[in-house]
């Protein structure tokens, strides 16, 4: 008598290539996506360590540490170190943001955004190098280091959409919310954009500019921290009523969770706001702010990015889909 499971091939496992080049969202994308959020964090709470502890000339040259270097001599002490440390991570960030690319690209005719936000940050990387280098070599311009800073806030944002649609359901999208409630969010949107610019530009007014060598913009902190302080206080009256409203919204955005983290870290960004500038702004609490500032982005664009849905989840009593 023949044995049945003679014919049956056993299924092929998994190679190495297939699980780096997946051709669905597996675990290993979904590892991956956070990964790319959560390192370009990190590297802000790096970057702003160089520039805290006025190791930003810490490496005298770039892409070389010194002229005749690539890593930190001994001379350069430990200025040296935390410098040459952050631009390591920076490889590091290239590696995750590469895999991450890898992990879906081949779903570029089915889920062209998801190669296509990975391509976007890690062109984003190579350029926020390049302007690192070039902030080395004109000894840290407030100008330049405050579009290094920018940079990092939108690759935040673009890691910050790419979990968001890696995480969501695929298919064609449409507004989920009243247009309403969608323009008030993007108003939003705008208040953090203004608040970090201001951020950025009282910071370099202040004693941390990354060497006690290095220009300040000539602004007068004293004055900037109140200007700083209104739109933030704006920002938390609206993004108040945001989550408010959130509740009315359709559930299968979970906008009360986004809106709530989002609301959180507002909190927690100005408490911490009034606390280093009631203390004589420690290193300590001037990098949990920076930090808490690409957080503050990260979390904006989660709430922009649950205003749609795919129409097929967007079903209602009615059978009609919000925004149309």
């Amino acid at each position: 008598m023949s044995d049945p499971s003679a014919g049956t091939a056993a299924p092929a496992r998994p190679t190495l290539l297939s699980a780096l080049l997946p051709d669905r969202i597996t675990g290993y994308t979904r590892v991956l996506a956070w990964l790319l959020l959560i390192s370009n964090i990190v590297i802000v709470g790096t970057g702003g360590l160089v520039r805290l502890t006025g190791s930003g000339m810490g490496c005298e040259t770039w892409p070389y540490c010194t002229s005749e270097s690539l890593v930190p001599t001994p001379e350069l002490g430990v200025h040296g170190l935390i410098e040459f440390g952050n631009r390591t991570l920076t490889g590091v960030l290239v590696i995750v943001a590469l895999l991450a690319f890898l992990s879906v690209v081949r779903l570029w005719n089915t889920r062209p955004e998801l190669p296509r936000l990975t391509l976007a940050v890690g062109i984003g990387i190579i350029l926020q190098a390049v302007v690192g280098g070039v902030t080395v070599w004109l000894h840290l311009h407030p100008a330049i280091v405050g579009l290094h800073y920018l940079i990092s806030a939108a690759l935040v944002a673009l890691a910050a959409a790419y979990v968001a649609r890696v995480c969501a359901e695929p298919g064609p999208r449409r507004l989920a919310v009243p247009r309403r409630y969608a323009a008030l969010v993007h108003a939003t949107s705008v208040v953090v954009l203004i608040t970090v610019v201001i951020g950025i530009l009282l910071t370099g007014s202040g004693p941390h500019a990354g060497d006690d060598a290095a220009a300040r913009n000539g602004l007068d902190p004293i004055f900037w921290q109140h200007v700083h302080s209104w739109p933030a206080y704006l920002l938390f009256a609206l993004t108040v009523v945001v989550f408010a409203l959130s509740f009315r919204m359709p559930q299968v955005l979970r906008l009360p969770l986004w809106t709530g983290l989002l609301l959180g870290v507002e909190v927690v960004q100005i408490a911490v706001g009034l606390w280093q500038a009631r203390t004589g702004l420690p290193i300590v609490l001037v990098n949990i702010h920076m930090v808490l500032a690409v957080s503050l982005v990260a979390a904006m664009t989660a709430v922009l990015m649950h205003l749609k849905a795919p129409r097929a989840v967007l079903t209602f009593a009615d059978g009609s889909t919000a925004g149309s």
